[in-house]
């Protein structure tokens, strides 16, 4: 999708300057070259990562890599999949460690896709991004950094932000004018630095960790799964890697130590020899260690993700917390994510500016919540065993009201929502409804809606009519910018006049949905499959009908039926919905006879819910709910297409 941004001032003027190739830097780039903006994108190193650092990709972070199309790329280096974790400990009154339990990393009561967190070294992820940004003519210059800059929209209100960048070794030197710049540089940002925004630690303990990646030769059961392991001589964390590896997580000082010293080292024997004490009974040799590092770690939070909406943090640089659970690529990717496509709304002449106040109270509350979460989480297993019992019902996907009140499931349950991605949630504001937003409507989230606003879409299977093929219903539009329109068509013996209607006010000229007409719609080719309107809209109709029953000229007016490669028969069994006649439209909680319609933000999340009418009020409420962000005044009556 071309950006309405082509034409610069001079080849110095970009849309965005991005420093740091990592995971947040990386996810930031790719999203906004597929949707044309021009990007300097530079790396202090002079090559990608070649082993180690972050490596667990949860599931919800594999569902977005599917809806980019780089999921498969990633898989291809065989990753180690974690379906379960196991914890040892030592016995009562003895010595050594044994199993005392195994949990699914991501339950049954999780509705997930990809139930496993996969598990690879940061470097061949990197890959798979960088070979995409070049497809779309973008590439990482290095190894240069930056060394100053200032941002005044008084004196530039187009281009407000100057940036210096040098190469590393200070020959080259380059001046550039941006709209926007981000820093994306790890917990050492120069661009925080220089913006003088403080980090608060959330825990006053520190660590300092040891981390090794390499191939072993052992006789412990469970080396080729993620491990607690609890014992008198200390504690370490076992992730199984691709190419037959491990890593292993070695606390080796905590700032509790009378001798603490956060630049304390540890060379790679001492650290294995650590772990050969730990693991006893059990026997553990290095055939080679790939990668090694000791690094201190504590949790911190940034004050701020922004100054001004020009100049924007992300990733590490924004938050720190421990390895224990995997969550800091994932988070660095939802980071990203957020503020592209807020950038493409802006941009593109979507929304108004305003939007952008969003990203740091979205990101920052997850990140609050992630570090709240990291304590926690360290403590849950350490305290006390799980009983069978305990394990059965946390894992089970209901629970009675007696296993409900147990706080260790209660937290458990907690736990795996979060590690895995799905239990992220953001708070009310223009873009989550809630009682409390502009847009306000009889119409407005249904009393028998499952979705929440701000959380989010579920997933479903449905049948695609045009070619009967049984697909993913969240994953039939891509990561293309826009907000996707779902729908749910009911039967077509009734909706039939609510669709028209639907229709017939979509397509008045200051619609929510016609007013960001593309200026090239005349020339859109009609294999166009999701945006042959607008680049800020797609749509899926679902109809809660058998697919042989649906004829899609007949029983959808002709701008839904444009679409006609996104229309499904809700027709497929779900074993989580037995009951159900149409299992997405259950699972949605949407009526199956007459229907709903569910805005989904361009990052996969619920904006809201509304009931499809006959007449104008479905429209109307889209037309408010929108008209709160929107960059044009939205409503007025005059037909267009």
């Amino acid at each position: 999708m071309a950006a309405q941004t082509n034409s610069h001032p001079t080849a110095n003027h970009y849309d965005i300057v991005i420093v740091g190739a990592g995971p947040v830097g990386l996810m930031l780039s790719t999203c906004l070259a597929r949707w044309g903006y021009k990007i300097k994108h530079i790396d202090n190193r002079p090559e990608p990562t070649a082993t180690g650092r972050a490596d667990g990709i949860q599931p919800r972070s594999l569902d977005l890599l599917r809806n980019m199309g780089l999921k498969s790329a990633i898989m291809a280096h065989k990753p180690a999949r974690v379906y379960e974790v196991a914890f040892w400990d030592p016995p009562t009154g003895g010595k050594g460690i044994q199993r005392t339990g195994t949990w699914a990393s991501c339950p049954e009561f999780i509705d997930a896709r990809y139930p496993f967190t996969t598990l690879l070294h940061q470097g061949l992820i990197e890959r798979a991004f960088i070979a995409d940004l070049e497809k779309n003519n973008t590439k990482v210059q290095r190894p240069w950094t930056i060394t100053g800059f200032t941002s005044d929209e008084k004196a530039d209100p187009e281009y407000p932000v100057s940036v210096e960048l040098s190469h590393i070794d200070g020959t080259f030197k380059e001046s550039v004018k941006a709209k926007y710049l981000f820093g994306g540089e790890g917990a050492r940002s120069f661009i925080r630095d220089q913006l003088k925004i403080g980090i608060k630690h959330k825990d006053p303990i520190a660590y300092v960790w040891g981390v090794m990646d390499g191939v072993v030769k052992t006789d412990f059961p469970d080396i080729k799964m993620k491990c607690t392991i609890h014992s008198e001589h200390g504690s370490i964390m076992v992730i199984p890697r691709e190419d037959n590896m491990v890593r292993l997580y070695i606390q080796i000082a905590s700032s509790t130590d009378p001798d603490f010293n956060p630049r304390k080292t540890a060379t790679v024997e001492e650290v294995q020899e650590s772990a050969k004490r730990i693991l006893q009974p059990y026997s553990i040799e290095w055939e080679r260690v790939e990668w090694y590092s000791v690094y201190p770690i504590g949790q911190g939070i940034s004050d701020k993700y922004t100054l001004d909406h020009r100049v924007f943090l992300g990733g590490d640089a924004c938050h720190t917390h421990s390895p224990k659970a995997g969550q800091g690529m994932n988070t660095a990717f939802l980071d990203a994510l957020n503020l592209a496509w807020k950038i493409h709304a802006v941009e593109g002449g979507l929304a108004s500016r305003s939007i952008l106040e969003t990203y740091e109270p979205e990101r920052k509350d997850v990140a609050e919540t992630l570090l709240s979460f990291d304590n926690k989480y360290a403590k849950l297993f350490s305290q006390r065993p799980p009983s069978g019992n305990e394990v059965a019902a946390a894992t089970a996907q209901k629970a009675t009201a007696a296993t409900e009140e147990n706080e260790f499931i209660k937290t458990f349950k907690e736990s795996c929502a979060f590690t895995s991605g799905y239990g992220v949630a953001y708070k009310a504001n223009s873009l989550n409804w809630s009682p409390e937003h502009p847009a306000q409507s009889h119409v407005i989230h249904p009393a028998t809606t499952k979705l929440v606003p701000g959380r989010l879409f579920k997933n479903a299977d449905v049948t695609r009519v045009v070619d009967a093929n049984v697909v993913h219903l969240e994953q039939e539009i891509p990561l293309n910018g826009a907000f996707r329109l779902f729908v749910f068509a009911g039967k077509p013996s009734v909706t039939g006049q609510a669709l028209k209607d639907l229709a017939a006010n979509m397509a008045k000229k200051n619609s929510f949905y016609s007013a960001f007409t593309r200026s090239d719609v005349d020339k859109v080719s009609h294999h166009e499959r999701h945006n042959p309107h607008s680049h800020f809209f797609t749509i899926c109709s679902i109809f809660a009908a058998p697919r042989n029953q649906i004829e899609i000229s007949r029983d959808l007016p002709a701008l839904l039926a444009r679409y006609k490669d996104n229309v499904y028969a809700d027709d497929r069994y779900d074993y989580k919905q037995p009951e159900a006649k149409a299992a997405a439209h259950a699972k949605m909680g949407i009526d199956e006879e007459k229907g709903g319609i569910v805005v989904v933000r361009p990052d996969g999340y619920t904006g809201i819910v509304v009931a499809l009418e006959e007449g104008s009020a479905t429209v109307d409420a889209l037309n408010e709910y929108f008209g709160s962000f929107s960059a044009k005044k939205l409503g007025e009556t005059q037909a267009q297409l």
